[in-house]
């Protein structure tokens, strides 16, 4: 199903990111696998990143992309009280936001990579 980026979360947006470096020349697998909870999770090569919520999965990768990170206090950017990040290297240029610096840096880089809109695995959108 296609979902709008600025509206990823969770592992469907770790997915996304998944995607994004299988791009930029990580080699290895990309699968759902399900916990004995029935929670899914993205398996990346055998690994289960959380790119989302994970300082050190995703720190390589705001540092690489140099994605920068913005807090407004009062509410969404337009209003405050959100995380907006911003990739300002050419061509990708993008901006997003989200509920917390992670999610905000890592639809970016989705953004940046895959555009405004990507496809991602209806099972993981439940």
């Amino acid at each position: 199903m296609k979902v709008k980026t600025s509206e990823l979360q969770g592992s469907a947006l770790d997915w996304a990111v998944a995607k994004c470096e299988l791009m930029v020349g990580q080699d290895y697998t990309l699968a759902i696998d399900t916990d004995f909870d029935g929670t899914k999770r993205v398996n990346f090569g055998g690994m289960y990143p959380e790119w989302s919520t994970d300082w050190q999965e995703a720190g390589p990768i705001i540092e690489r992309e140099k994605i920068d990170l913005n807090y407004f206090p009062d509410g969404s950017y337009e209003n405050g009280g959100a995380w907006m990040a911003t990739r300002t290297d050419a061509p990708a240029v993008s901006e997003e936001e989200g509920d917390t610096p992670l999610v905000a840096a890592m639809r970016c880089y989705v953004a940046s990579k895959l555009g405004d809109e990507v496809e991602v695995p209806d099972e993981l959108l439940t």
